[in-house]
């Protein structure tokens, strides 16, 4: 299957698109540990300490958010599908911590 980085997501992994093996049986969250194995540095970015997608993490599987599907992020995934990943700075979220401490220092 495609995934699909955007915004520092595409930094981080030094890639646009990377064809990714899918199994049969395989969800969007086992495709997501997946990932993350392979761009280590996306685990933190993307998983909490329990290794569940962060609920601002904007994705889209086949240009639909998973989390209005009927299975959620235990969305079946197939060799065909494209998940689209993008980063929260890149969706407009902002990091609030970040720009106060920016503008207290």
């Amino acid at each position: 299957m495609k995934v699909n980085f955007y915004g520092t997501y595409r930094l981080i992994t030094g890639e646009k698109t990377i064809d990714f093996p899918v199994l049969p049986g395989s969800t969007l969250l086992h495709l997501l540990h997946a990932v993350t194995v392979q761009f280590p540095a996306l685990k933190h970015e993307m998983l909490d300490e329990h290794g569940n997608l962060y609920s601002y993490i904007p994705l889209f599987i086949n240009g639909r958010n998973p989390r209005l599907l009927e299975n959620g992020i235990f969305t079946a995934v197939t060799p065909e599908a494209v998940l689209s990943i993008f980063s929260p700075i890149s969706s407009g979220r902002i990091n609030v911590e970040e720009v106060n401490q920016t503008l207290s220092g």
